[in-house]
């Protein structure tokens, strides 16, 4: 299970430290993609991406089409180097702000990489009304 938040800094280069924890469950290569709704990346293992994979080719081609696109076009495979790092495109970096300051989080069945003030918005809008009412619909 992927979880947990790290704050990171992308180097000038492109070059993203990513954190061993989650590279120990992730493999030593993995997909990275444009997040859907958010302006962030999405982070999968090799095994979670066929599963995503599989799911979008099982739609409807009319249905699927766009999704494809978005998803498959934009989709990077990466393998850290020694110290770590991987590198992200300047296309993928500009689709979800990444400047310098970065959060990497941890979601279950992928990661997430955020710039640090998209996330720090996105935890504002978490109150807790809203995680109650989810909690509640999930029968906690």
């Amino acid at each position: 299970m992927l979880i947990g938040e790290y704050s990171y800094s992308i180097d000038v280069k492109g070059r993203l430290n990513f954190p061993a924890k989650l590279r120990e469950n992730l493999g030593g290569r993995f997909i990275i993609t444009k997040g859907l709704g958010d302006n962030c990346l999405f982070v999968y293992s090799m095994e979670e991406w066929q599963i995503v994979e599989q799911k979008i080719k099982g739609l409807p081609l009319s249905k699927a089409r766009n999704l494809q696109r978005f998803f498959f076009a934009s989709a990077l495979e990466v393998e850290p180097d020694k110290q770590g790092r991987i590198v992200i495109p300047n296309n993928l970096r500009e689709y979800a702000n990444l400047d310098k300051d970065v959060m990497i989080i941890g979601a279950s069945t992928h990661c997430e990489i955020w710039s640090k003030e998209n996330w720090d918005t996105i935890c504002t809008e978490l109150d807790s009304n809203t995680i109650a009412q989810a909690m509640d619909e999930l029968g906690f």
